[in-house]
Parts: structure tokens; C-alpha cells; sequence
């Protein structure tokens, strides 16, 4: 592979992220604020960057996969950030869920310095990542995504162009405003089932293959029953989620109480010290 990818953000997701790109051929530069998540990686082939300024003078792509909207904004802006150390003619790639206007911004800012700009949030959690199967919501310039496809071929078997800069975080909301009811339907299912005496897996059996089949009952549920609550993705993340979806419905004068009522019970949940649990330990809201 002659394009050389720039990968910002080696955590739960980005670390698996970065091995499909490893493994399918492509040179691949990391940066990460903790050294110590990229061990793998190096050992796989990765090249260590000590900066994101280096980082982004280095490549021809870079891929930002960060936790908050804040972090997109430091890394991208500034004298050390992407956008004013990256080469012309360079693609900027943040998988970040993070505000459509960021993304516009980012675009915007990235054109005066002949770079483009694609925003691609990314769904199907730490399994997606490993298996190369993730969702992927893009907005961006036709062409440039185009060119881009086969990136993202390597990394998920679902990604679709959905419009403009912004239109794949607009796009990512909508799958996070239909997780955040689902959530609350699977796990409420879940104990009652068990105060009812039945077997968790013998429901789960059942109910899964039925109308009520969804990625979370199939995925997370079987998690819950084991009692592991390790992070596939985030609580504190789909907080942040639920709260640019909430702030951007408002904007469009619309009112969702099913995601408000999600939001405010997981962050209940990281009140009391469970914001690094995976999403699936909303179990323990009723227990």
C-alpha cells in the first residue's frame, strides 16, 4: 500500500482499528497520549510518533479516533495541531463521535490549507473494531470518499456516504438516540427475567431471534448475564453522545424524553464511580 496512514487515538477502539490497517498492508504512524496503549502496536509494525504535529507532517491520512469534542478540537487546532502541520493535498479522517459543527469547522478550516476533511463516527464497539466490522457514518466530498473506500473497507463492512461534512456525526446521533432506548428495553427485559426465575440464557435464546432482536440483546446482554461489565465502549462516552444529541435536538426544536430519560440514568450511573464500566452495566441501575 503506497497511501501512509497517520492514526491519532490507540484506545479500546482505535488499538484494533490500527492492527486492521497493519494487517491489511498499509504503513501505519501512531500517536497517543499514553505510550503505553501503543506497545502492541509497535511490536505489530506501527511507527511511533512523538507528536501530533510530527505525526501529521509524516503521512498522507491521518485518523483521529478520541473520546470528547474538546479532544478533537486540540488536536486539530493550533500551531501544533493537523490542520497547520499536515501536508497540502492531505485527508483528515476523525471517527470521533464529536457536534456536526465541529466536523464543519474542521472542514472548513482544513480547506484553507488545501486538505479535506471527512468525518466518519464509527458503531459495533470493541467487536466491530477487532473484526473489521464496524458501521461507518461518513460525510464528506463524494470524491474524497471515494478515494477513501478502501480505508474503510478494511475496518468495517457497512459504510455509507450520508452527505456533507456533519452529516455522518448528524447521522451517528440517530444511531446513538436508538441505542439509548434500546438500552433501557434489553436490560429492563433482563431482570425480569431473573426476578421472574427463568434462565437468563434460555430467554435470551428466545427473544433474540424474534421482533425484539437487536446487536445490543445479542451482544450485550450475554455480558450482563456473566456479569462483565468491561468497557466495550464507554459509559462516560455515550454520555457525551447523549448530550450532543439531546443539544443538537433541541437546536432543531425537538423533543426526544426517551433519550433524556437514558441520559439521565446513565449519568446517574457515573455519579456513583461506574463512568469507565461498558455500557451494558445500565444493569446496575436496578440492582
Amino acid at each position: 500500500m503506497e497511501t501512509t496512514i497517520g492514526f491519532v487515538g490507540t484506545g479500546v477502539m482505535g488499538k484494533s482499528m490500527v492492527n486492521r490497517l497493519l494487517e491489511a498492508g498499509y504503513p501505519v504512524h501512531i500517536y497517543t497520549r499514553t505510550p503505553s496503549k501503543a506497545e502492541e502496536l509497535l511490536q505489530n509494525g506501527a511507527v511511533w510518533q512523538n507528536s501530533v504535529s510530527e505525526l501529521a507532517a509524516s503521512v498522507d491520512v491521518i485518523i483521529t479516533m478520541v473520546g470528547f469534542p474538546s479532544d478533537v478540537e486540540s488536536i486539530y487546532f493550533g500551531a501544533e495541531g493537523i490542520i497547520e502541520n499536515a501536508r497540502e493535498g492531505s485527508i483528515l479522517i476523525d471517527m470521533t463521535t464529536s457536534s456536526p459543527a465541529l466536523a464543519q469547522k474542521i472542514s472548513d478550516r482544513a480547506k484553507r490549507y488545501n486538505q479535506s476533511a471527512i468525518d466518519a463516527p464509527v458503531s459495533g464497539g470493541d467487536i466491530g473494531a477487532r473484526n473489521g466490522t464496524l458501521t461507518i457514518m461518513i460525510g464528506g466530498d463524494t470524491e474524497v470518499v471515494d478515494r477513501m473506500t478502501p480505508v474503510f473497507k478494511v475496518m468495517g463492512q457497512n459504510y455509507i456516504r450520508q452527505g456533507s461534512q456533519g452529516a455522518g456525526q448528524f447521522t451517528k446521533m440517530c444511531n446513538q438516540i436508538a441505542i439509548a432506548s434500546t438500552m433501557i428495553g434489553v436490560t429492563e427485559a433482563l431482570v425480569y427475567a431473573e426476578k421472574a426465575g427463568l434462565d437468563p440464557d434460555s430467554v435470551l435464546e428466545s427473544i433474540s431471534g424474534g421482533a425484539a432482536g437487536s446487536w445490543s440483546l445479542s451482544n450485550l446482554t450475554p455480558r450482563v448475564i456473566k456479569r462483565d461489565f468491561s468497557p466495550g465502549f464507554f459509559i462516560k462516552h455515550f454520555i457525551k453522545d447523549m448530550s450532543i444529541a439531546v443539544e443538537s435536538a433541541e437546536e432543531m426544536g425537538i423533543d426526544l424524553p426517551g433519550l433524556k430519560l437514558a441520559k439521565k440514568m446513565y449519568e446517574d450511573l457515573a455519579g456513583n464511580g461506574e463512568e469507565n464500566a461498558g455500557t451494558q452495566a445500565l444493569y446496575k441501575y436496578y440492582n
